[in-house]
């Protein structure tokens, strides 16, 4: 039976599709490991409710959620790495699972935690047994990598053995094996996960200009809401195995309204309580920190700078697990209204 046509323009369509795993539960002790034996008690967990979702070919499309909240899970079932408990799903006009030759030769993974490459042997020795899989021109593929090198400006150390390379090198490595055949549909796995700032930087903006120029369609689940914000037009959100958001980024941010995180230094403690955002700070109280909503930030930060003796003064990072939830809680509120 024919695999049916996606319409034109359409990367992949999936149509209730899901995933339950069944998980043993051991009683603690020697007695719970005799009694498992012959008395096994089983739960099945769903790590993906049943799922529709549509894609547009050459987007950048975000997908989030909170840690076990089922994104990995659809990334492995749209590459085909794991079979769906129920379900239908059509990537690039192929059945994922199914692993037909034609549609792995158009799609690639990366795994932000695990290696593809080898360990023991250079980069480029590696990209050379990569051309070999995929039956790529030895010269061509060499090639490409070098010119992803350069735009990732990690050329240096393509001669170097994997294992002496740093977390960032690495990951940057791993990309280019990812992309040496020019897939034509890629899924990455928090790509920029342990990552420095300039290191996270550099990879988006290779991103960027690569899909750009390239045109693939790209599924990237992330914690850094700055990979997302910077990279992604359409966003999905996953909760607890659920497709609750399939919308802009804009308009995630905008419901969300999560609050920013601020903490400051005074070189004296403060001669009487101080109340700011509703938080009352206690008479002495020399470091700060608060959360406020996002319009009253420039009002704080302008109270706070008039105060005397200032000397440290930082946005902190907001938890994107914290702003999911916010989100939820006030999409359930506005739902039993």
């Amino acid at each position: 039976m024919s695999n049916p046509v996606l319409p034109d323009g359409i990367a992949l369509s999936t149509r209730g599709l899901s995933r339950t795993f069944r998980t043993y539960q051991k009683q603690p002790g020697f007695w719970g490991s005799l009694e498992g034996f012959y008395k096994r008690k089983f739960e099945d967990r769903v790590a993906l409710a049943a799922t529709d979702l549509t894609i547009p070919s050459g987007r950048i499309v975000g997908l989030v959620g909170a840690n076990g909240a089922g994104k990995t899970t659809l990334l492995k079932i749209l590459s085909g790495l794991i079979y769906p408990s129920s379900g239908q799903a059509q990537v690039l006009g192929f059945t994922p699972w199914e692993r037909n030759n034609a549609y792995l030769r158009q799609m690639s993974i990366l795994l932000g935690q695990k290696n593809q490459l080898w360990w023991d042997i250079s980069p480029m020795d590696s990209f050379r047994l990569l051309a070999d899989i995929y039956d790529l021109p030895k010269i061509t593929a060499l090639g490409r990598a070098e010119d992803l090198a350069r735009m990732l400006d990690c050329h240096h150390v393509l001669k170097i053995q994997l294992r002496r390379l740093s977390l960032g090198e690495r990951m940057k490595m791993e990309l280019i094996g990812a992309l040496l055949h020019q897939p034509r549909i890629l899924f990455l796995d928090e790509p920029t996960i342990g990552l420095d700032i300039v290191a996270q930087a550099t990879i988006r903006k290779f991103l960027s200009a690569y899909v750009a120029d390239k045109a693939p369609t790209v599924i990237l689940t992330s914690h850094y809401m700055d990979d997302i914000a910077s990279l992604a037009s359409q966003l999905l959100l996953i909760s607890k195995g659920n497709l609750v958001y399939n919308g802009t980024v804009e308009d995630f941010t905008r419901k969300s309204l999560a609050k920013q995180k601020i903490a400051f230094t005074l070189s004296e403690g403060i001669p009487s309580p101080w109340t700011l955002s509703q938080t009352v700070f206690p008479t002495g109280t020399q470091t700060f920190q608060l959360e406020a909503p996002e319009n009253e930030i420039p009002a704080l930060m302008q109270a706070i700078t008039q105060r005397p003796g200032l000397c440290d003064l930082r946005i902190l990072e907001v938890d994107f697990e914290d702003v999911i939830h916010h989100f939820l809680t006030e999409s359930q509120g506005q739902a039993q209204q």
